[in-house]
């Protein structure tokens, strides 16, 4: 377009081997671009704003995100195209699992027995995840239900090993069983020495619960819990910026609530752990 000011056009295009009917198309689309090319701009600028928001995830996560907040339905396909085309990727950090280890447990596998999970707390799986928040240690213990993955129990702790991290996480995990004593609960986490320890599990089988454990230095038993542990920590610090400004505890209080009601899930369609209990509740209750 600079040198057009200089030299003949057509002079240009013979050099440059096009047609000087394409070249003024070309340009006419430049200064007057069709519908489709500025919805597609437009949905680039859109993936741009929110993988500034959220930059620990993909197209796909992105584009369920835009679809929940926006109700603006795109395909993967284009999605990808957007991403493609403004050089978005995710920035998070993925894992190899381990070799499974030692076959022995505390209490048996009951994950490993294949069994259907078509209701709410029916399964509930646990675990601990650590992370640092201006120099300060902080652990995290977690209680999600492998139905919906949505984490109905959690407890913060800027104690290292401290136990009441777990019990506390567990009592109010008690408090909902006591609420649906229909429900037969299944616990399972690791083999951790709280997990395992009789203060833990002495409750457990007064509320019904049955308790079920990883096989030793195997999380991949415990896949969906290690793999949530994972996107928290990307999430809080990428996506949702905890810095200490305010007190950690509100800040991961605001978290849970995001994870359970605004986060889209792949395992659940892109649905919300939340919208996924709703659109399903009257079916588990038939």
């Amino acid at each position: 377009m600079e040198l057009s000011g200089e030299f003949p056009v057509k002079l240009l295009c013979e050099t440059m081997g096009i047609q000087r009917s394409s070249f003024y198309s070309w340009k006419k689309h430049l200064s007057d671009p069709s519908n489709r090319t500025r919805a597609f701009v437009s949905n680039i600028l859109l993936f741009q704003e929110y993988h500034l928001k959220y930059p620990s995830h993909g197209y796909r996560w992105l584009n369920a995100k835009i679809r929940l907040d926006t109700g603006l339905v795109l395909s993967d396909p284009y999605a990808h195209k957007c991403c493609k085309t403004a050089g978005i990727k995710s920035k998070a950090k993925h894992y190899r699992y381990k070799k499974p280890g030692d076959p022995f447990r505390v209490f048996p596998n009951l994950l490993l027995s294949e069994m259907q999970i078509d209701g709410p707390l029916q399964c509930i799986v646990s675990d601990m995840t650590a992370f640092y928040v201006k120099g300060i240690y902080y652990e995290l213990t977690l209680y999600m239900d492998l139905w919906n993955n949505e984490i109905v129990s959690h407890s913060l702790s800027s104690k290292r090993g401290d136990r009441m991290t777990y019990i506390s996480g567990l009592e109010d995990l008690i408090e909902l069983k006591r609420q649906h004593p229909e429900y037969q609960m299944i616990l399972h986490s690791d083999q951790g020495s709280v997990y395992a320890s009789k203060s833990f599990n002495e409750l457990l089988p007064m509320y019904g619960i049955t308790r079920s454990m990883s096989r030793a230095g195997t999380p991949t038993d415990n896949a969906a819990m290690e793999a949530i542990n994972g996107w928290i920590k990307a999430e809080l610090f990428m996506d949702l910026h905890v810095t200490g400004e305010k007190p950690v505890q509100n800040e991961i209080d605001e978290y849970i609530l995001f994870f359970n009601e605004q986060r889209p899930a792949y395992s659940l369609n892109y649905l919300t752990p939340k919208q996924y209990r709703q659109s399903n509740s009257a079916a588990v209750t038939a």
